[in-house]
């Protein structure tokens, strides 16, 4: 599953700053979360209103706090961080299996070390021209060994990139160098707790947010200057490359001519945007522009907003007819509209009381779809629809038919289970047609395997298509295949039209669709390649795969052996050279 948002937990303001916080002078603390592994020795380097223009936005300034060397922590940091062992080992251990470190950071989920740009191997058929750029994806990566409770969604951001120049391949690791990672790594052990394991419980809750606030007081760590953890995604717009976590602020970053990774900083887009924003964005090909939104624990519980194509942040619409916390993680838009999702995961303090999370499932409610014209100014004129038992993490596409918003996700059946036990989890691809003239809903299933993890050739957001592909769950959050659905039909029918699994023991991620001639408006929209990273557990082997997506059976056109592995993450993004040379 993906990175759902600690959203709902931030309580501090998180405008930028930038003023870095004072640290204790002190000596390193010897604590290490990550796998030492050795480094490879070679190396190289509508009904809508028309948008008004936009004159360019000054150029950003991002925040980034300059690095500190660690010192050995001062006698409050000591108490705190001895506090913080009693409430891991004797308040609230990690006694749950999906919160237990041990567990959850097996195998391939276990962090790994950065990685220089470094040669890849070519070692089946030759990469196409039009993959000349970089594939990049996002995924958690804790820097700190965890002292207590720990979620797969609680690590730090690490990029993993593969650039691709004349059939030649360097793949890169490195950390998105977040406020907190900074400050963390300057300090030398963590300092914030982690938010989706770390407050189950009432008595968890107080102690640890006790704690935190005991670190802020002391200048330890400036909640003004973000709390995120930058692991969930990556989008390009506005001419600047964003990793992404709904939780924060977007941190730019960029790639260097010999494939390295470097973060330029948190942005707030000339203060503009503040506390946080969705991981998944939406780009509008045709327009350019970029549509976006953030959610949290207090009305309003939505804000949606939009960027122009220069990247220049427009006004925020509050959505007040949302009246109670959702998990929103994901939405959709169409040429005219802006489509959300009012599902059943939300706030449940009750469970808190029980020692449960403080999001979870609430069974009682209906969830609903609402659909709002994509350059609305006030929520006015947002519509919602029940459907029931619709439960969405992520959204795939959607677009106008006639009077009708049709919607493509998959969704989840199980969705009890979509933070305690990802491997019960069962996604199923529906479409759902919405008449905005007579108010009726129809569903239509598209498939009976667990899918998630879905994409689109990437000039059809927003536009009638007819392809997805997405990764098959086997269990979430391990993908072990990618199928090809055919979405065009009306029937209720098994709609997968070709398939690719990895092999025994073999798993990837998400899979990302590359067009072959992206200039071409005359293309087929499965003119191009599917491409994921893929494990093999048995070897403890990871490859680069490029996949021919017109062909019935996702036929491997190229393979690249890296030169260590990948570990299993969340969401990717291909991106030109010609955009590249951009950043």
């Amino acid at each position: 599953m993906d990175a759902l948002s600690s959203s709902f937990l931030s309580t501090f303001p998180t405008r930028s700053s930038t003023t870095a916080p004072k640290l204790p002078p002190a000596k390193s603390l010897n604590i290490s979360s990550v796998r030492i592994e050795e480094r490879p020795t070679t190396q190289t380097p509508p009904k809508t209103t028309t948008p008004p223009k936009q004159t360019p936005p000054p150029p950003p300034s991002y925040s980034s706090p300059p690095p500190t060397k660690p010192n050995a922590p001062a006698l409050p940091a000591v108490i705190f961080n001895l506090f913080d062992d009693f409430i891991n080992n004797f308040v609230d251990p990690p006694v749950r299996s999906s919160v237990d470190p041990k567990r959850v950071l097996s195998g391939n989920f276990a962090p790994v070390t950065e990685l220089p740009p470094t040669e890849c191997q070519v070692i089946k058929g030759s990469l196409p021209s039009c993959l000349d750029g970089a594939y990049i994806r996002n995924g958690p990566n804790p820097q700190y060994l965890p002292r207590g409770p720990y979620h797969l969604f609680d690590g730090d951001g690490m990029l993993h990139s593969i650039r691709i120049s004349q059939g030649r391949a360097v793949l890169c690791s490195r950390y998105v160098k977040t406020y907190k990672y900074t400050v963390e790594r300057d300090a030398g052990f963590p300092l914030l707790p982690n938010v989706f394991s770390g407050f189950n419980g009432l008595t968890a809750s107080a102690t640890r947010g006790a704690l935190s606030a005991a670190r802020v007081a002391s200048g330890l760590y400036n909640p003004a200057n973000g709390i995120g953890n930058a692991n969930t995604s990556l989008a390009f717009f506005g001419d600047r490359l964003y990793a992404l976590a709904e939780s924060d602020l977007p941190y730019a970053v960029r790639l260097t001519a010999d494939g390295d990774v470097d973060t330029l900083g948190r942005n707030d887009f000339n203060g503009e945007l503040f506390m946080s924003m969705t991981a998944h964005p939406k780009i509008d090909p045709d327009t350019g522009e970029t549509f976006a939104f953030r959610y949290g624990p207090v009305p309003p519980f939505l804000t949606y907003f939009r960027f122009d194509p220069t990247g220049a942040k427009q006004p925020d619409v509050p959505v007040f007819s949302l009246t109670s916390p959702s998990m929103l993680h994901d939405f959709a838009i169409t040429k005219k509209y802006a489509v959300f999702t009012d599902i059943q995961i939300g706030m449940n303090p009750m469970e808190m009381i029980g020692g449960g999370s403080p999001v979870g499932l609430d069974a009682s409610k209906v969830s609903r779809i609402g659909v709002i014209p994509k350059y609305a100014k006030d929520d006015s004129e947002m519509r919602w629809f029940e459907v029931p038992g619709f439960n969405i993490m992520h959204a795939v596409n959607a677009w106008d038919e006639d009077d009708a918003v049709v919607m493509v996700a998959p969704n989840i059946l199980s969705a009890e289970h979509t933070l305690e036990r990802m491997e019960l989890v069962h996604a199923l691809v529906e479409k759902v047609r919405i008449d905005l003239k007579t108010g009726i809903v129809s569903r239509q299933p598209i498939s009976t395997r667990n899918l998630d993890f879905a994409v689109i050739n990437p000039a059809y957001q927003g536009k009638k298509n007819r392809f997805v592909y997405a990764g098959v769950g086997d269990p979430m959050p391990k993908i072990s295949g990618v199928v090809k659905l055919d979405v065009s039909g009306d029937e209720h029918k098994e709609s997968i039209v070709a398939s690719r699994m990895y092999g025994q023991g073999c798993f990837g991620g998400e899979p990302f669709f590359v067009a072959r001639e992206p200039e071409n408006p005359e293309a087929e929209e499965d003119d191009g390649y599917v491409v994921s990273y893929v494990h093999d557990e048995k070897t403890g082997e990871s490859r680069f795969l490029v996949m021919d997506a017109k062909s019935s059976e996702l036929e491997t056109v190229a393979e690249v052996k890296l030169p260590r592995r990948v570990p299993y993450g969340f969401h990717g993004l291909f991106v030109r050279e010609s955009d590249l040379k951009k950043l």
